[in-house]
């Protein structure tokens, strides 16, 4: 009976040491949009700037970069769109970003969906189209969002600290 007793308070303990596991630095997140008949979800862990220099020093100029950490941030669309006027096929993307010192910078979605966020999956691109970067408020947490929705189109932002990219989508394929 001691040893039936020892062998569950010993799986009790277990089972709680389990489940108080570390917080992470970068936090699971996650937005949905329907634009018209088109569901757009994105998937992501969302990085803190925590004081520091994010273009350039933390995030270098002129290579691949997931904006997300840990799993490579994704993108998925119900229904074929246009994707910073580009025709772009229903399914599961990873997002991708080249950060860029000068100039526009390149945005890209890679059919390698699942996967962690480095290395960038070369060979895999779905689209790249290049987008000027904007100045926003400061946003400590990396942050995906929709800031228009129109009958049959949006525009996504991608914003972290004062750098917003901003891309249209349209439902239905094609630009009008």
């Amino acid at each position: 009976m001691k040893t039936a007793l020892l062998i569950v308070c010993l799986a009790i303990g277990a089972t709680g040491g389990a489940s108080a596991q570390a917080v992470r630095k970068s936090q699971h997140g996650s937005v949905a949009q329907r634009i018209a008949d088109t569901d757009v979800t994105i998937v992501y862990n969302r990085p803190v700037a925590r004081g520091r220099e994010l273009f350039g020093p933390t995030v270098p100029y002129g290579k691949e970069w997931d904006p997300g950490a840990d799993d490579a941030t994704t993108i998925a669309f119900s229904a074929d769109v246009s994707f910073g006027g580009v025709r772009l096929p229903a399914g599961k993307y990873s997002v991708w970003v080249v950060p860029m010192e000068r100039g526009p910078w390149t945005f890209i979605l890679s059919t390698a969906a699942d996967v962690f966020h480095t290395p960038y999956p070369k060979g895999k691109d779905a689209l790249r189209i290049p987008v000027t970067p904007q100045r926003g408020p400061h946003m400590e947490t990396l942050a995906f969002y929709f800031p228009v929705v129109d009958a049959d189109s949006a525009v996504l932002s991608l914003h972290w600290g004062t750098t917003v990219l901003s891309i249209p989508i349209k439902a239905r394929g094609a630009p009008r």
